[in-house]
């Protein structure tokens, strides 16, 4: 038997998936965060990655989380039409999500059986683990593939 004190405080993470419009390429970002993502954290991410596209327009395709919804976000894509426009996916429908499948991998793979020491440690492995789907152009687009929905 193996038992573990699950007394660690809480690591949340932030995945943004981009497909190019042609398919040519695809890539991962994500940002981990001590706690729970609150509106101005998440507005944080979403501002890295107007920066990493350089205000080039978007479709931001997401979830129904909570934080998604909030006042805080909403205000900040309020301003930020000229570069994004949001569109949801149903309230529960994580198939039609391409992100769950990138968590899927990593727990399929790196976090499997793992038991770490620490919340680090954990992160640590997490993080290895996106950095490993990150390179994989086919696995990146393996995943949207796998929702049904297409570009």
């Amino acid at each position: 038997m193996l038992i573990h004190a699950f007394n660690w405080k809480k690591l949340s993470i932030c995945t943004a998936l981009a497909y190019r419009w042609d398919g040519r390429r695809a890539r991962l970002w994500f940002h981990f965060k001590p706690g729970s993502y609150d509106g101005p954290a998440l507005t944080g991410f979403l501002e890295e990655l107007r920066q990493e596209f350089r205000s080039r327009k978007i479709i931001l395709v997401w979830d129904g989380l909570p934080a998604h919804k909030g006042q805080w976000v909403q205000a900040y894509l309020g301003r930020q039409r000229g570069w994004v426009r949001e569109e949801r996916l149903p309230g529960y429908a994580p198939e039609l999500n391409p992100v769950e499948s990138v968590w899927e991998n990593v727990k399929g793979q790196e976090l499997a059986n793992l038991c770490a020491g620490s919340l680090e440690a954990a992160g640590r492995e997490c993080r290895r683990g996106l950095n490993r789907v990150r390179r994989q152009q086919s696995l990146l687009f393996s995943f949207l593939h796998h929702t049904g929905l297409s570009l």
